[in-house]
């Protein structure tokens, strides 16, 4: 039986865009203009995927996800212009149960192989996500801002005083993941957390500002020869990739890598921990893989597990997207596999 996709968006053109793209993987493809009509179909049929426009008349997106996540659980794919203001709505649909985005028609070129593979790619993922998951998902509880402590922003460590490193790697269904993560971290954490969550450069800013809310550590996104220091949580800026260098002082910076090189996201989660490695020492390593569609970071926790770093892989029952930790559990990279909630304690209380 062939899979069913409802394409939402109040553009015909872009119904017709998606329409078309979709079409080469062989699914049923229904259209709907406007939220309502998306909720009304999705009552009536359970769809695989839904594609889901954020600004349509009578009923919008986020909403829309509010309701058909409440009363019919489904594989929401966000599409979100590439603006700031489109980031922060967005955040708030994968709050409320969305599980991915893609970059709205009109904002990239559609024709452009990488571009259409990646709506390809995130459409047949998540057509193959249990109905059992989407609900864990929709029951998910929005994080609520945290009360900072005036101290805490004055950060006094430096790079010199680090002793590990964590690094930690999701793509899709893990915005969510590190939302939890960061507002777990205690004050006075001894290590620095350096994160790639594949996003778009306009969605770093918007959701590293959103972490900061959430958590009692800071939270930065990564800029050029930034100092590494313990107690922050880096989040790698999108458009770069997140490498570190370590200066004739001894103290360790990011620097910023604008050469995508042979990695197809950017930043990416192996470009990052290789950089680790050989800045740090593998030793001196914490290896991090949650949910995520690919294979990015898979080779580099191999190489953190070979020079005597500690590896962690999210299991096949907790990911959102089984992908990205099993490609690093085939490959021997991951020392524990854990579902979410044991990597979450782990993180959060690291000796």
């Amino acid at each position: 039986m062939a899979k069913k996709v409802l394409i939402v968006d109040d553009s015909a053109l872009v119904r017709k865009q998606l329409s078309d793209i979709i079409a080469i993987l062989d699914f049923e493809i229904e259209t709907a203009k406007n939220g309502q009509e998306a909720l009304n179909k999705a009552i009536e049929t359970q769809y695989d995927v839904i594609t889901m426009d954020i600004n349509m008349p009578v009923m919008d997106g986020i909403e829309a996800v509010k309701q058909i996540m409440q009363v019919k659980p489904t594989a929401i794919l966000m599409i979100s212009s590439l603006t700031t203001e489109d980031a922060d709505i967005t955040m708030d649909a994968l709050d409320l149960g969305a599980i991915d985005y893609i970059a709205k028609p009109g904002t990239m070129n559609v024709g452009k192989r990488e571009n259409r593979e990646d709506i390809l790619e995130k459409v047949k993922s998540l057509s193959c996500i249990s109905p059992r998951r989407l609900k864990r998902r929709a029951a998910k509880p929005v994080l609520r801002e945290r009360k900072r402590v005036e101290s805490i922003l004055k950060n006094k460590s430096s790079s010199l005083d680090i002793t590990k490193v964590v690094l930690i790697g999701s793509s899709t269904g893990g915005p969510g993941l590190i939302e939890q993560i960061c507002a777990a971290i205690p004050m006075n954490y001894k290590y620095p957390i350096c994160i790639v969550q594949h996003m778009p450069e306009q969605f770093t800013s918007a959701f590293a500002q959103r972490l900061n809310r959430a958590s009692l550590v800071n939270v930065l996104e990564s800029s050029q020869n930034m100092e590494l220091c313990p107690g922050n949580i880096y989040l790698a800026r999108g458009g770069v990739h997140m490498n570190f260098a370590k200066k004739v002082s001894g103290k360790v910076v990011i620097r910023e890598d604008k050469d995508k090189g042979e990695n197809f996201f950017q930043p990416s989660v192996n470009n990052m921990m290789q950089s680790a490695v050989e800045t740090f020492g593998g030793e001196n390593l914490i290896g991090v893989i949650l949910t995520g569609i690919g294979d990015d970071g898979a080779d580099a926790m191999v190489r953190i597990k070979n020079e005597g770093g500690y590896t962690l892989g999210e299991s096949e029952e907790s990911c959102t997207v089984y992908g990205m930790p099993k490609e690093a559990y085939d490959r021997g990279g991951i020392m524990e596999q854990l579902d979410f909630i044991q990597i979450l304690k782990k993180i959060a209380t690291l000796k």
